[in-house]
């Protein structure tokens, strides 16, 4: 197994599928670690248009390479990689529509510490995941059937083995796209119809991971969390803090977009622990090694339970973690692929609030009012803006991203609520709902 002191003169970090500025920001603190320049090597897929952000990045530094290549080809990835392979330090890969790519790169890296492809097929697509994590425990994982159409004889099925109420999801799409939950079979009738008339379009646009299937299983009612765990080439875990999690359904949505994300939380140590052992035994469960994954539980009256596995960071970790902790999560998601011990800080600097903003009717972006006032908040941070004026709004349980999202930070608990409170007064989304036809 290798390990740091075998690749003292390797200098190259390989980044797979995109590149982002916290990225230039961590190649430059591994550089002063290292004590020597570390580069980064960029693959990017042919097939994308690369970003803005990529092109700022690419006018700011020589030290990072962008090569685009035709991932369908294992002769254009190993010609692309070879002139630097004795370079490279380590490699990794950001965002799950990028595991796909991340597949294709590691058997042409293979003295680089890497999770097995076998544990990224398991971990990016639900059905696959649900199997292994209830054959390893079925306590840690709720009852699942897989269907493929809306027939009575798979209502029946499903009412007699799962049990309402049920939730449906795909299994190849991350950020609760099409998933929906079902009280009694009219409702599952009418959702399973939808997702099955959905799916395909959206597992095309969204860069869906294998064949579009839809997962059936039981809801679990309990108070939702997520963690970002680190795992080693020899499946040693560091855990960084929990995070609390609200859905849209909290706040009068009908759907499960993550509205609103909360660290630190207020779980005593001992909960802590006990949502730690579980996660480790998905991580267990799934063989994954060697990467930084996401995982999302669920506290219920029976015990903590595992949601699903992704092996990515989560969405906002980098902010919320560097805001709440000190904490920088890019660089120790390099840092354990190397492999060297991530650098966490345990002292508390305040509460992180992400927030996703959707519009609450489905129809053309026409304003969005409260903008300027939210950005007088005590408590603001960033704001990242998805539509603009004319563009067609939409819902996640539909395969749609938020119009916006926005971090907030302050050093008090009570005063980081107040401003997420005023937030939601002042901001209102407009938009012009399509008429129907008569």
């Amino acid at each position: 197994m290798s390990s740091f002191e075998n690749a003292r003169e390797r200098d190259m970090i390989l980044f797979v599928g995109s590149f982002l500025q916290t990225q230039l920001e961590a190649l430059k603190k591994l550089s002063k670690i290292l004590d020597r320049n570390i580069h980064g090597l960029v693959l990017l897929d042919i097939t994308n248009i690369s970003s803005k952000e990529h092109k700022d990045i690419k006018s700011k530094t020589n030290h990072v390479t962008f090569i685009e290549v035709d991932f369908s080809s294992p002769t254009a990835i190993q010609n692309a990689l070879k002139i630097y392979e004795d370079r490279f330090l380590a490699v990794t890969c950001r965002a799950e529509k990028n595991i796909p790519l991340f597949k294709k790169v590691i058997p042409n890296v293979p003295y680089l510490n890497t999770p097995s492809e076998t544990s990224l097929d398991w971990t990016t697509d639900k059905i696959k995941m649900r199997k292994m994590l209830r054959n390893y425990d079925k306590s840690i994982s709720p009852k699942f059937l897989v269907v493929h159409d809306s027939s009575e004889e798979v209502l029946d099925r499903i009412e007699k083995n799962i049990g309402f109420p049920l939730i449906l999801k795909p299994s190849g799409l991350a950020a609760s796209l099409l998933i929906t939950i079902c009280y009694y079979r009219e409702e599952l009738e009418q959702n399973l119809k939808n997702t099955i008339r959905k799916i395909n379009q959206v597992y095309k646009k969204r860069k869906g991971r294998g064949d579009p299937q839809i997962l059936v299983e039981e809801f679990m009612e309990g108070s939702m969390y997520s963690v970002d765990v680190y795992v080693n080439q020899r499946g040693i875990t560091y855990f960084t803090p929990l995070v609390h999690v609200r859905t849209g359904r909290s706040i009068g949505f009908d759907d499960f977009f993550n509205y609103m994300r909360v660290t630190p939380t207020i779980l005593k140590p001992h909960k802590v622990e006990d949502a730690r052992k579980v996660a480790e035994k998905a991580i267990r469960a799934l063989n994954i090694r060697s990467v930084t994954c996401h995982v999302e539980l669920m506290k219920t009256e029976e015990g903590w339970k595992i949601i699903e596995l992704g092996p990515r960071i989560g969405g906002f970790r980098h902010e919320m973690y560097e805001l709440s902790f000190g904490i920088d999560h890019t660089m120790n998601d390099i840092l354990i692929r190397i492999p060297k011990k991530p650098i966490l800080n345990k002292k508390v600097k305040g509460y992180t609030v992400a927030l996703k903003f959707y519009a609450k009717k489905k129809g053309r972006l026409v304003n969005i009012k409260g903008i300027n006032k939210l950005k007088k908040l005590e408590s603001y941070q960033s704001l990242m803006t998805y539509k603009k004026k004319g563009d067609m709004c939409d819902f996640a349980r539909n395969g749609d991203d938020s119009v916006f999202d926005v971090v907030l930070f302050n050093k008090k608990r009570s005063k980081v609520l107040a401003d997420v409170r005023r937030s939601e007064k002042s901001i209102n989304i407009q938009v012009s709902v399509p008429k129907r036809r008569t």
